[in-house]
């Protein structure tokens, strides 16, 4: 999968796993294989949005270098801590030298359980904002949405919403909208993610959206 432009200036750079048939455990099974989201913004602050799963970091930096080279790179949000969004950061984190990495408190105490390593980190809370030059991100802490250090990015001025995976499911497919698959597939396998991940963590996920419409 190549980069993809979804937004002037704005890059899907992820990665499609045709061949998982197994997520979270042997008993939620992915017949139809997954997809890992990492998107790239070009402004006067280049950013990256989560990664990829480790063993597929190679892609994730050909698709990135497609659009720009990793050194200019300078910062990259990290929604979630689980390993298929933040898999890659060891062998893209020396890569991009002048990355600053920024994500919540429980991001990064995760992350550094996960790598042990002592990354520029900057912690964020939900109300922060970063300024890119002509876009602005902000950000929203999620927790339990499904893991302590779950947060959503926001950009106001395309009214895009990237929220690792609130709104997720398993699905391989080289279309990167949701218009451009079979709805049956895709509202099989949302139902799916939603009764496997995060059906328990319903009143959580309730509490959030109220929070947000007030």
């Amino acid at each position: 999968m190549a980069a993809i432009e979804i937004l002037p200036d704005i890059y899907s750079v992820g990665v499609v796993d045709w061949n998982v048939r197994n997520f979270h455990g042997h008993t939620y099974t992915t017949q139809r294989g997954s997809s890992y989201n990492a998107y790239l913004i070009i402004d006067e602050k280049v950013t990256l949005i989560d990664t990829v799963y480790g063993p597929f970091a190679q892609e994730l930096i050909s698709n990135i270098k497609e659009v720009i080279p990793l050194e200019k790179i300078d910062y990259i949000i990290a929604n979630h801590v689980e390993m298929d969004h933040s898999g890659a950061l060891p062998i893209l984190m020396p890569l991009c030298p002048k990355a600053k990495i920024l994500g919540t408190a429980k991001c990064k105490e995760g992350l550094y359980k996960h790598y042990y390593q002592n990354w520029d980190f900057q912690i964020v809370k939900t109300g922060d904002q970063l300024k890119l030059g002509r876009r602005t991100l902000s950000f929203i802490e999620a927790p339990m949405i499904h893991w302590p250090d779950s947060m959503f990015t926001y950009c106001p001025q395309d009214a895009l919403l990237l929220p690792n995976d609130a709104f997720g499911q398993h699905f391989a497919t080289s279309e990167r909208f949701d218009d451009q698959v079979d709805q049956c597939s895709l509202m099989d396998e949302t139902e799916k993610y939603y009764a496997n991940i995060l059906w328990s963590l319903g009143p959580v996920i309730l509490k959030k959206i109220e929070e947000k419409r007030n």
